[in-house]
């Protein structure tokens, strides 16, 4: 099994016991991260329980940065560098999980983070023969006054994926604390992945209402190959 080509992507969770040093070090991270070599998309997020996605969920003793760098070198040397090293000298513990995009479609703060090159093979879709875990990431800007319909269709789906074979990992994430609505899951296979999002009833109808209800002004959804897991997220690994 090859791991597709393209970006390497991470996603760093950090456990936290003092919230106000917490958020003092996302302010001081993006600075550093405008220095970072290699580097080309980095999002410093909050993050929310799984139990229902919404802002009564809001967990501010985890905390997570999104990188996207040009090739795994970049990654690899930005792991012991002084902005990572100051997060992990701090926290309780530490979720890292590396990833290569499969899929994408949308904008996030109007670009495509996971855009690859077109693939050589004009009939291979990009990641097909990935047959290891794979996780989602959605993010979506909502639009102000389609907020409260959205928040209404949420708790169905997270009742859905709190039960869903194949889940190892759930959690939200987002950039605000209102507006701006995340998750990330990790799967053990494509195919559970496939079955949650287009068999579950909940979430199938909330995938059918997107369009005609205009909750989003700008969204992204991306499927991407789960590379490495290391270390814990609330005490357990993923």
């Amino acid at each position: 099994m090859t791991a597709p080509s393209g970006p390497t992507v991470e996603l760093r969770v950090w456990g936290v016991d003092r919230v106000l040093p917490a958020l003092g070090r996302m302010s001081s991270s993006r600075r550093a991260f405008r220095r970072a070599p290699g580097l080309r998309f980095v999002k410093l997020l909050g993050t929310g329980t799984a139990r229902t996605f919404t802002l009564e969920s809001a967990d501010l003793k985890h905390w997570a940065a999104l990188t996207v760098w040009h090739d795994d070198e970049a990654a690899s040397a930005a792991r012991d560098s002084p902005i990572f090293d100051r997060w992990q000298d701090s926290s309780t513990e530490e979720l890292r999980v590396t990833m290569r995009p499969l899929r994408s479609r949308g904008r996030w703060s109007r670009v495509d983070p996971f855009e690859t090159a077109p693939s050589s093979d004009a009939h291979r879709a990009p990641g097909q023969g990935w047959t290891g875990p794979v996780a989602a990431l959605t993010r979506a800007r909502l639009r102000p006054t389609k907020m409260a319909s959205f928040w209404r269709a949420v708790p169905p789906v997270a009742a859905e994926l709190a039960g869903a074979q194949g889940n190892r990992l759930a959690l939200g994430v987002g950039e605000l604390p209102v507006g701006v609505q995340g998750t990330f899951s990790i799967w053990d296979s494509a195919q559970d992945l496939t079955d949650f999002a287009y068999r579950s009833p909940a979430h199938l109808s909330a995938v059918r209402r997107t369009a005609p209800s205009r909750w989003y002004a700008e969204e992204l959804f991306a499927r991407l190959a789960v590379t490495e897991v290391v270390g814990t997220y609330e005490g357990r690994s993923a």
